[in-house]
């Protein structure tokens, strides 16, 4: 038993999924301020410049702060995780606060970064049934994504294919897919290309638990078999709870005692 190692305690985890979904804010937010400011008058060239830049820094925060929490960032993620057995539903809800005001950072950090106004609430109205569809359709994915390479034992891929996936959702969606409510509400605090205002905003958080819904359905009728400790390793391996191994260690101990 020497080689098992205890998952970090929650406070720690937490202070990864704040400091995690600040990174997200900002870098969605921040691209698409210097997209605005770069790309004047082009809003083809504006989103494919933020939906690279989004892609490029969420691959990179997963790796930075995944080994600690799990790099969920995205209350949806840690929920979904829950009800497949890999989070504890206490420790989900302790998640939702962090990453929610990580995002609210994240988005003043990046106004305060391109010399703007701390706090703007942004007026770009978003609220539509096709927009609705579309965080649906991109949470649902977004799920799936993770939780295919979590049974498959392919979540060495997991920060690429996350990335991947809302880099290609900013441009299959047309809501530009945030798949997050954390992401969400921070966005309302920057009137800039990616923000949203805050009337549109009750509607995506809405479509978006949908989308998680439908998500968590679709992985159970697909991947029956996946199991607690494969959906603990979410979403990249770590430890899920005060003194439970991570998915590495779990399997080794298991493999040990046979």
């Amino acid at each position: 038993m020497g080689g098992v190692t205890s998952a970090p305690v929650l406070p720690r985890r937490l202070a990864a999924e704040f400091l995690g979904s600040a990174f997200l804010a900002a870098i969605v937010i921040g691209s698409g301020i210097a997209a605005q400011r770069l790309s004047p008058d082009s809003t083809g060239l504006e989103l494919l410049e933020n939906a690279a830049a989004t892609a490029a820094g969420l691959y990179a925060i997963i790796l930075m702060f995944g080994p600690v929490s799990g790099a969920h960032f995205n209350p949806v993620v840690s929920f979904a995780d829950a009800a497949l057995g890999g989070l504890p539903w206490r420790d989900a809800a302790a998640y939702l606060p962090a990453q929610v005001a990580g995002c609210v950072t994240g988005a003043v950090t990046a106004n305060l970064m391109f010399a703007r106004a701390a706090v703007s609430i942004s007026v770009k109205h978003r609220a539509s049934g096709a927009h609705a569809l579309s965080e649906v359709i991109a949470t649902a994915g977004l799920v799936l994504v993770i939780f295919a390479l979590a049974r498959s034992g392919r979540l060495s891929s997991a920060p690429a294919a996350v990335g991947a996936y809302i880099g290609a959702a900013y441009w299959f969606t047309s809501s530009t897919s945030f798949a997050n409510p954390a992401i969400t509400i921070g966005r309302m605090f920057s009137d800039s290309f990616a923000g949203i205002a805050p009337s549109s905003a009750p509607g995506f958080v809405a479509a978006q638990a949908g989308g998680g819904i439908a998500g968590v359905l679709i992985i159970k009728i697909l991947y029956p078999t996946l199991t607690p400790a494969q959906a603990a390793g979410a979403v990249v391996p770590h430890g899920t709870a005060d003194g439970v191994r991570d998915l590495h260690d779990h399997q080794a101990a298991k493999d040990g005692s046979n």
